[in-house]
Formats: structure tokens, C-alpha cells, sequence
């Protein structure tokens, strides 16, 4: 995995109108850029905030990209909680869960 890259590539976009606007115009060159692995591109692909979350991207970054795809807060929090529902715990990064990413304080156990 290449966390730092699929970063990178958010934090480029998230900064840069010139990368924005090859996300829109040229999506495949931009990402040719950056040291990708086929997971990181489909995610990047189809918008998919809840796998970058589960790959690891952190909170501050993604955030601004799911504003940049036009995604409302609540639905980001609700995208990010699917992603874990789908992929599993958070494999990489600040976020890394550990216990099969369970809740371990009350406010988690009583979304379940």
C-alpha cells in the first residue's frame, strides 16, 4: 500500500486548481503522477470515501475531498462509517483500528 502517495495525491488535489482540474479533464495522468496501487486508484475512481478512510487517509484530508466531490458533512461521517462496514477496520495510518474495529467507548456501542 502507498499511503503516502494516495495523501499526497488528496493533498495535491485538495490545494491545487491545476490538479483539479486534470481530475476532472484527465483523471488517469493525474494519478500517473503519483505511486498508486490498483485499490487507491478504484477508490479514487469512484469517489469512494469510506475505502480511502478504511486505506487510511486521514480525516483532514479527506474531508476536503469529499467537498471537492460535492459530499455534505453527515453524509461524509456516514460514508467514512460504511466504508468500515464494507472493507473492515482502518488498515493504515493515524486511524488504524485494532479489534476487528469494534467500539470500544459507550457513544460507539450505542450506534450498533
Amino acid at each position: 500500500m502507498s499511503l503516502y502517495h494516495l495523501q499526497k495525491f488528496l493533498y495535491t488535489l485538495n490545494r491545487d486548481e491545476s490538479a483539479q482540474h486534470r481530475y476532472r479533464s484527465d483523471l488517469d495522468g493525474l494519478m500517473s503522477d503519483f505511486d498508486l496501487n490498483e485499490e487507491e486508484r478504484t477508490a479514487l475512481e469512484e469517489g469512494d470515501i469510506g475505502l480511502l478512510y478504511v486505506l487510511g487517509v486521514n480525516g483532514q484530508i479527506l474531508m476536503h475531498y469529499a467537498a471537492f466531490l460535492g459530499i455534505e458533512w453527515f453524509d461524509y461521517l456516514d460514508q467514512m462509517r460504511a466504508g468500515i462496514e464494507k472493507y473492515g477496520p482502518v488498515r493504515a495510518g493515524v486511524y488504524t483500528m485494532t479489534g476487528g474495529g469494534e467500539s470500544f467507548t459507550a457513544e460507539g456501542k450505542d450506534r450498533s
